[in-house]
C-alpha cells in the first residue's frame, strides 16, 4: 500500500499543463460519448471501473451532432453533456453545437471576446 504524506502533495508540479478534460460516468452515454471522442487526434481516453477520464491538449471540442448520430437520436446538448460529466479541468464554454474546453484561460476569452486588458486605476 502506498500513502501520500501533506509534503508529498505539497512538492506536486505546479506549472501549467497546456491540458484540458473531462470526467464522465460510465453509463450507456457516457461510453458513447468516449467512443467518438477517442477517434479525434490528442484525445487520451482512460477507462476506469466508475469513470472515464477525456483528456486533450490546449483545447478539446465535443461536438453535440456527432454525439447524437453515435447514439442514435435527434439531439444531445450542453445539458445532456453536464448530466454525465463529473469533473472538467480547463475553461469550459458552451454554444450552440458544441462544449469546447480550454487549457489556457486566456484562449478562452479571446474565443468569447473578453477584453482581458487590466485596468488602471
Amino acid at each position: 500500500m502506498t500513502t501520500t504524506t501533506r509534503d508529498d502533495q505539497a512538492s506536486a508540479e505546479t506549472a501549467p499543463s497546456n491540458r484540458c478534460g473531462f470526467t464522465l460516468l460510465t453509463s450507456q452515454v457516457g461510453q458513447v460519448v468516449a467512443d467518438v471522442m477517442e477517434e479525434k487526434s490528442g484525445i487520451e481516453i482512460t477507462r476506469l471501473p466508475a469513470m472515464i477520464r477525456v483528456d486533450g491538449g490546449e483545447r478539446i471540442d465535443v461536438i453535440y451532432d456527432e454525439i447524437a448520430e453515435e447514439l442514435g437520436v435527434d439531439d444531445f446538448d450542453h445539458s445532456e453533456l453536464e448530466e454525465i460529466q463529473s469533473t472538467h479541468y480547463g475553461r469550459m464554454v458552451h454554444t450552440d453545437d458544441r462544449t469546447i474546453f480550454f487549457a489556457n484561460p486566456e484562449d478562452a476569452a479571446e474565443y468569447l471576446g473578453f477584453d482581458l486588458t487590466p485596468v488602471q486605476e
